[in-house]
């Protein structure tokens, strides 16, 4: 079936809270500190279908964003590790 309204599947809000829990431990943030997870549909070319971005929020001009070729369901806390240990 062809979906003509664009509407995407509800994201399971468990899975972003248990995605933005990784990242304030593995960054070490404290909870003053807004830490936004999204799943995005990626136009580029070579990339996978979907990406998930996170973005960590620690004031007016301090955001760090981190993208992760894949789905949101796919997001393990090695992934979070990862960003976490390169930045």
């Amino acid at each position: 079936m062809i979906n003509l309204s664009g509407d995407r599947p509800k994201r399971n809000p468990q899975q972003l809270n248990q995605i933005k829990q990784w990242v304030v431990d593995r960054f070490l943030l404290s909870d003053e500190i807004t830490v936004m997870v999204t799943e995005l549909q990626c136009t580029e070319e070579g990339c996978p279908p979907l990406e998930t971005i996170i973005a960590i929020l620690e004031g007016p001009g301090q955001t760090r964003q981190y993208k992760l070729h894949k789905a949101l369901t796919e997001v393990t806390p090695s992934d979070v590790a990862a960003l976490a240990d390169g930045h």
